[in-house]
């Protein structure tokens, strides 16, 4: 039997990366708090039609890239569509239509975070299942909403260490009727260069020519380069949008540049679209992408609502960390209990619950001698290592070891956690040097 390995296009988040992946999560989850965003979650399946209805039939994610299978119906009668989510937001539009009780919490602010799947070449910065976090605003149709979310990316990078590194890209598609207007401008456009465009580009020429502004093809981006522009077609409501979300990220400080090419090709997008890029990670370097779809919700059955929201791949936020050198904070260590002997084997499980129970983390190690043992502790990156033995249980005493400093000294069992936690305040103590009231350190 061949060796097994994981699917292709899956990998494993080792214990050794999974700090990096959870501060990523926490970080986020942290910001979104202060901006007083709900976490929820969707499951990771929906009926395909609200993936083709959501994201859109003519985009590649749907036509080329969607996991799709056959499931059963409650009747057992006939089989049902269903697609593993590719992205959150219509998964979320979903969920508030399908639960009354979200659509009387207008404006609803929601954080969310989990794998997606699409099936696409495995490249770097590109996996068939990845993870996202994901902000969604519904109910809140004013600019202020949109400088908000970007605000919160911007946040979540800053405390990140990565801000510095990432361009925040701005574009307006205005409101549905500058987007019918400039569409059949750029539609005549293209059809008197369709000789020049790329297969996949005369392809979206009829059903979501926008897209071709962002292709990546060396003809395409020749062709666009003298491609009307769309601030020409916005009418004044639009400009007067586009204007305040510029004026509000001005006033909190968030540098941005206008990108024409920076489109949403689904109808449904409207106003704000925007991306932080970065050069570090090659030609993956969009970390965190959004907009508005205030066309969203009613397009798929719902009460008209205003939308706007962002998604950010945690694995490339993970991989231009690494890049940077920046490091997640340390793990709490933990203590290594050495029991020898069998009377103190079977104290060590009962002390070992106690500790816990004062959220003290605990490995115990029952394999090997003294020596050996203590090499686990240290490969472990444990503070202290208790040692107890017959003699020290007749005391009611264990020996605490202090790894770092070497030193041991014997302490009632009754007392250990008070001098964990000693130890660790005198640590903290030599780390931040003498206290400038201290008359010894004058």
């Amino acid at each position: 039997m061949s060796r097994l390995q994981p699917v292709r296009g899956t990998h494993d988040i080792l214990p050794d990366e999974f700090p990096r992946f959870a501060h990523v999560v926490d970080t986020a989850r942290e910001v979104a708090r202060l901006y007083g965003y709900q976490e929820m979650a969707t499951p990771v399946f929906e009926f395909t039609e609200l993936f083709a209805r959501g994201i859109g039939e003519a985009t590649d994610v749907v036509s080329k890239e969607m996991y799709t299978f056959s499931g059963r119906s409650d009747a057992e009668e006939e089989r049902q569509s269903l697609t593993l989510r590719p992205e959150y937001t219509a998964g979320i539009c979903r969920a508030f239509i399908s639960n009354g009780e979200l659509r009387q919490q207008l404006p609803l602010k929601l954080f969310a975070h989990g794998p997606m799947f699409r099936y696409e070449r495995p490249q770097a910065g590109r996996q068939r299942q990845f993870h996202q976090i994901d902000i969604e605003v519904l109910g809140a149709p004013e600019p202020e909403c949109d400088v908000e979310v970007i605000s919160v990316a911007a946040d979540i990078l800053e405390r990140l260490g990565i801000l510095p590194y990432c361009v925040l890209k701005l574009n307006s598609l205005g409101d549905p009727q500058s987007r019918a207007a400039y569409r059949q401008v750029l539609v005549d456009y293209y059809r008197a260069h369709r000789a020049r465009l790329s297969k996949d580009s005369l392809d979206r020429l009829e059903r979501n020519p926008l897209r071709i502004l962002d292709s990546k093809d060396e003809g395409d981006k020749a062709v666009n380069a003298n491609a009307p522009s769309f601030a020409d077609y916005l009418n004044d409501d639009s400009r007067a949008f586009f204007e305040a979300v510029r004026r509000g990220l001005d006033d909190s400080g968030i540098t941005y540049e206008i990108d024409p090419t920076l489109v949403r090709g689904l109808d449904y997008y409207t106003h704000t679209a925007f991306e932080f890029v970065t050069t570090q990670l090659g030609a993956q370097g969009t970390v965190i992408g959004g907009g508005r779809y205030d066309g969203l919700i009613e397009l798929l059955g719902g009460p008209p609502t205003a939308g706007i929201g962002w998604a950010g791949g945690i694995e490339r936020l993970v991989e231009l960390g690494r890049k940077l050198g920046r490091q997640p904070p340390e793990q709490e260590r933990p203590v290594a209990i050495i029991p020898l002997g069998e009377a103190a084997e079977r104290r060590a499980l009962a002390l070992a619950r106690e500790l816990r129970g004062s959220d003290v983390p605990v490995e115990l190690a029952y394999r090997g001698n003294m020596k050996r043992r203590l090499q686990r502790a240290n490969r472990l990156n444990a503070s202290h290592a208790i040692i107890m033995g017959d003699s020290e249980l007749e005391k009611g005493v264990v020996a605490l070891k202090d790894l770092d400093a070497g030193t041991q000294r014997e302490v009632p069992i009754d007392d250990l956690v008070d001098a964990i936690g000693e130890d660790a305040l005198d640590e903290l103590m030599q780390l931040l040097g003498p206290d400038e009231d201290d008359e010894e350190g004058r």
